[in-house]
C-alpha cells in the first residue's frame, strides 16, 4: 500500500467517524421541534448531546485538514466547485454552536424559541447537503483539463444528488432518534423510540431508491478501483436489522446497527471512488485521483508519522468521553444546563 492509498483510507475513516458521531447530533437537532414539546424536553435533548457535539466536529476539521495537506488539488477543486453548499454547511455548523450556547442565556420563551429553530436549521442544512455532496462525488461533476470545476451551482442539484441528500437527512434523523432513545428516560425515550421506527421506514425506501439509481447514474458497474461486493447490501441489511431492534426497544443494538449502516455506506462510496477522489462527468479522463491531486512523498510521510502518534490519542479521548457521560439524561432540574 502506497502513502496515497493510505491517506485515502484515513480520510474515509475520518468521514465515517464524523458521520456516525455528528450524525446523531444532526438528528437530535432536526427532531428538536418534534420531540421538544416543552422547554424541559428541549433542554434534555440538548443535554444528551451537550458533552459530545463540539468534540464530534473535530472529525470534520481533521478530515478537511487531511484533504488540504494530502490532496491539495482535490481540496482546491472541491472548495471552489462546491463553494456554496460547503458555505451553507459552515453556516449551519456556526448556527448550531451559537444556538446551543446562547439559548440558556435568557429565560424568555421567544429568545429560546429563536435559538431552538436556529439549532434545527443548523442541523438540517448539513444533514441534507452532505448527502448531496457525496452523491455528486460518485456521479461526477464537470471538470476541465486543468482539473478545475467547470460547472455551476445547479449542476450539483441533480435528481440523483437530491436523493442522496434525502438519504442522509432521513438517515441522520433516524440515527438521532435512536441515540435519544438510548440516552433519555421516561416519555421522551418512548417518543424517541416510536419516532425512530416511523423514520426508519422512509429511510429504507430512500436508501433502496438511491441504490437503484446508482446503477444508472454512476459508473458503478463499469469502473471501480475496488469492487465493494456485498458491502452495499450489507448496509441495507444493517438498516433493516436496525428496524427490528428499534421495534423491540433494544436501543443499544439499534444504535449499533444504524452506526454499522453508516460505516458500510461510506465504505461503499469510497470503494466506488478509488483511486479517484472526484469523478469528472462527462469526461472521465479529467477525474481527480489520489495521484494527480496528491502532495509529495515528504509531505505524506510526515503526515503519516503525525497520524500514528496523535490518532490513537484522539480515539482514546473520544472513548473516554462517551464512557464518562454514558448515563441517561432525565428531566430532573439539576441535570438541565442548556
Amino acid at each position: 500500500m502506497d502513502l496515497n492509498t493510505l491517506w485515502f483510507i484515513l480520510i474515509a475513516v475520518l468521514f465515517t467517524g464524523y458521520f456516525i458521531l455528528e450524525g446523531f447530533d444532526y438528528g437530535a437537532g432536526i427532531l428538536l421541534p418534534i420531540l421538544g414539546a416543552s422547554d424541559a424536553r428541549r433542554r434534555v435533548i440538548l443535554n444528551a448531546i451537550g458533552p459530545h457535539w463540539s468534540g464530534n466536529e473535530v472529525w470534520l476539521i481533521t478530515a478537511g485538514g487531511a484533504i488540504f495537506a494530502a490532496f491539495p488539488v482535490w481540496y482546491s477543486t472541491l472548495f471552489s466547485g462546491f463553494y456554496l453548499p460547503l458555505l451553507l454547511i459552515l453556516i449551519g455548523l456556526i448556527l448550531r454552536g451559537i444556538a446551543i450556547e446562547f439559548r440558556s442565556l435568557d429565560a424568555n420563551p421567544k429568545w429560546r424559541s429563536f435559538w431552538d429553530w436556529a439549532f434545527f436549521i443548523g442541523s438540517a442544512l448539513p444533514a441534507l447537503l452532505w448527502g448531496v455532496a457525496f452523491a455528486n462525488f460518485v456521479r461526477g461533476v464537470p471538470i476541465d483539463s486543468r482539473l478545475y470545476y467547470a460547472g455551476g451551482f445547479w449542476n450539483l442539484l441533480n435528481p440523483f444528488a437530491l436523493v442522496g441528500g434525502l438519504v442522509s437527512f432521513l438517515g441522520f434523523s433516524a440515527h438521532g432518534a435512536v441515540f435519544l432513545s438510548l440516552k433519555t428516560t421516561g416519555e421522551l425515550q418512548q417518543h424517541s423510540n416510536r419516532l425512530a421506527f416511523r423514520l426508519w421506514i422512509p429511510t429504507v425506501a430512500a436508501m433502496v431508491l438511491y441504490t437503484i439509481l446508482s446503477y444508472f447514474e454512476t459508473d458503478f458497474l463499469t469502473k471501480m478501483g475496488v469492487n465493494p461486493g456485498p458491502i452495499p447490501f450489507g448496509a441495507l441489511i444493517a438498516l433493516l436489522t436496525a428496524g427490528f431492534f428499534i421495534h423491540q426497544k433494544r436501543d443499544g443494538w439499534a444504535f449499533l446497527m444504524t452506526s454499522l449502516t453508516i460505516i458500510l455506506s461510506v465504505a461503499t462510496i469510497f470503494m466506488q471512488l478509488y483511486p479517484r477522489v472526484l469523478v469528472s462527468n462527462p469526461n472521465p479522463a479529467n477525474s481527480l485521483t489520489i495521484y494527480n491531486s496528491a502532495s509529495g512523498v515528504t509531505t505524506l510521510t510526515t503526515m503519516s508519522i503525525v497520524a500514528v502518534i496523535f490518532v490513537p490519542i484522539v480515539l482514546a479521548y473520544e472513548i473516554w468521553t462517551f464512557w464518562v457521560f454514558r448515563k441517561r439524561v432525565s428531566e430532573k432540574v439539576e441535570t438541565l444546563h442548556y
